[in-house]
């Protein structure tokens, strides 16, 4: 199973809490562009959310000091002690929800803490867990090898 934060757009009124709640819980400070989860404006008062969905893991396999792993929830996790700021994740990223930052020296991630979902006003983020696809999987196993020590 993997944990993650589950979107729905269509509850989506564009308020902001999210980004609020997210910068400020992990940067100290309310600012839209420090948060893991971006809120997309598509015009007419509709909304997209953006964030890690922890299945695609191209992060992963792109990260060259292998920094990036998934853990045991199936959360997609950054090590700073490891992380050379490369952003090599953040160019592979296919949606967008490897971010980074001007000025810090890591790239970020949803990882699916939940906070964000407790302030929403509308219940458009929630907590969910989903099965993992047979590529995730797959990466999960190339991952392991990778990480076991070499007799």
């Amino acid at each position: 199973m993997i944990k993650y934060l589950k979107t729905d757009d269509s509850k989506c009124v564009g308020c902001m809490t999210c980004t609020a709640v997210c910068s400020t819980l992990y940067f100290k400070e309310d600012n839209p562009a420090k948060s893991a989860i971006q809120v997309q404006d598509k015009g007419r008062g509709e909304f997209h959310l953006v964030a890690c969905d922890q299945e695609c893991r191209k992060c992963v396999q792109e990260c060259p000091t292998q920094a990036i792993t998934v853990a045991k929830t199936g959360v997609v996790m950054i090590n700073k002690n490891l992380c050379v700021g490369c952003l090599a994740c953040v160019a592979v990223c296919p949606i967008g929800a490897m971010r980074f930052f001007p000025g810090h020296r890591y790239p970020f991630k949803c990882i699916a803490c939940g906070a964000c979902a407790k302030e929403c006003p509308k219940d458009a983020l929630s907590i969910a867990e989903k099965e993992e696809t047979a590529e995730s999987r797959a990466w999960a196993e190339v991952i392991a090898a990778v990480a076991q020590p070499k007799e």
